[in-house]
């Protein structure tokens, strides 16, 4: 079974390609799953952008695939079994942002979901700070009705939130720009709806690094602390030239 879908321009990470997180979630939405069920996504290439791209469902898997099938990502279900830490509070995570490591240097400024160059309507300007006395960062997030159907954040935006988050974590635990660092995989799992209009926090944290592989936690909790949604990552750096 097949369908054609297109990823928008507006939903870019890189100049040109996908946020991992954005296609990742609308990846694993052809999984057919529900609230609950969580899903594990492989990313094989930069996903193109304003490009028909066939969503293949087959053998308990989802395929995305250039028109020729080149396969662009893979998604299979799967469950995110890992510790969470406490979420912090939302008025702490409110007073760090100023700390955004993206506002002194943005290696991907326009990038849909972390990018300060996106306007307040256009991008999700989820910005994780480091949260003082912790590993982690953490970011506030309001969701806006755009993103929704029948009130509840659509999932590839969940997704789409809970991805640079680690990328900040990642590169907070390195000390890193992380210029270079890219999502490989992600699995995530969204255990209660998130509702537009109301104020959450998306934590971030490392999980652990082996050379040019970081492996990431993140996060969605309501402002009360209670938890929505989760994922583990695992990034990338590209070798060195030569």
């Amino acid at each position: 079974m097949s369908e054609t879908i297109t990823i928008a321009r507006r939903f870019n990470g890189p100049p040109g390609a996908g946020n991992g997180g954005y296609v990742s979630g609308r990846l694993a939405t052809g999984l057919g799953t529900g609230m609950g069920d969580g899903a594990s996504v492989s990313l094989r290439m930069a996903t193109p952008l304003d490009v028909p791209l066939r969503l293949v469902r087959e053998g308990g898997e989802a395929r995305l695939e250039l028109e020729d099938g080149t396969l662009v990502a893979k998604a299979e279900g799967a469950r995110v079994q890992m510790d969470v830490p406490p979420c912090p509070a939302y008025d702490e995570v409110v007073a760090a942002q100023p700390k955004y490591a993206g506002f002194a240097f943005h290696a991907l400024p326009t990038c849909f979901v972390c990018g300060p160059a996106r306007e307040e309507g256009d991008g999700l300007r989820i910005f994780a700070s480091p949260i003082d006395g912790t590993e982690l960062v953490a970011a506030p997030w309001t969701p806006r009705e755009e993103l929704a159907a029948d009130g509840d954040v659509l999932p590839e935006f969940v997704w789409a939130a809970l991805d640079c988050p680690g990328y900040f974590a990642v590169i907070n635990a390195v000390g890193s720009k992380g210029e270079k660092i890219l999502t490989a995989r992600m699995a995530a799992e969204q255990v209660a709806p998130v509702h537009v209009g109301e104020r959450h926090v998306i934590i971030g944290w490392q999980v652990r690094s082996d050379g040019r592989k970081h492996w990431a936690g993140t996060a969605l909790f309501d402002a009360s602390g209670t938890l929505k949604a989760k994922s583990e990552a695992l990034w990338v750096e590209p070798r060195a030239a030569g």
